[in-house]
């Protein structure tokens, strides 16, 4: 009798390991994350992603809709975020909560980008760090916009990079030596 997971007639291996891949089907006719197509299509063997996979699984996923691809130093930020292993790299559950905090992210973006330029203004971005719970002077807020816009509109990238820095300043832990 072949079991999954164990050689034998009609049996083998899944990759990943016992009972497959996180994300994949652990049992042959069970269903599969959709996310771990995208997740698997640019993982190496060791079932991690770094910034470069991440950008082109990105990209490939469509998760940015009608705005600009990922550039390489957003999806660093984005690795370093959930790299709780300090690897450089981020496995399937990571990329999964990665997944999910972008189409929130996404989401509020949207909400704030009031005129649908695919960009938002410096008062635009004042109203959304506010309503994510960032109560920051006008001097911060200011000198946030200063560094994340062009020309006065901070792209859905740009966006995505001062969220990802704030979310790591708010839960970043302090030592005193």
């Amino acid at each position: 009798m072949a079991y999954p997971g164990h050689p034998g007639a009609g049996g083998g291996y899944y990759p990943g390991g016992y009972g497959g891949a996180p994300g994949g089907p652990a049992f042959p006719g069970q269903t599969q994350d959709p996310l771990y197509g995208y997740f698997a299509a640019v993982a190496g063997q060791d079932g991690q992603i770094d910034a470069d996979e991440l950008q082109r699984c990105l990209t490939q996923s469509g998760i940015a809709g009608g705005y600009k691809p990922f550039n390489l130093e957003t999806c660093r930020l984005m690795v370093s975020m959930l790299d709780r292993d300090l690897s450089g790299t981020m496995g399937f559950s990571e990329f999964k909560e990665l997944w999910s905090v972008l189409n929130g992210w996404r989401q509020h973006f949207m909400s704030f980008d009031s005129d649908r330029s695919g960009t938002i203004d410096p008062q635009e971005l004042q109203k959304a760090l506010t309503a994510m719970g960032f109560r920051l002077s006008p001097q911060a807020v200011n000198s946030i916009a200063k560094r994340y816009s062009t020309n006065g509109k901070i792209t859905f990238d740009d966006y995505i990079s001062c969220c990802v820095k704030l979310r790591a300043l708010a839960t970043c832990p302090y030592q005193l030596l």
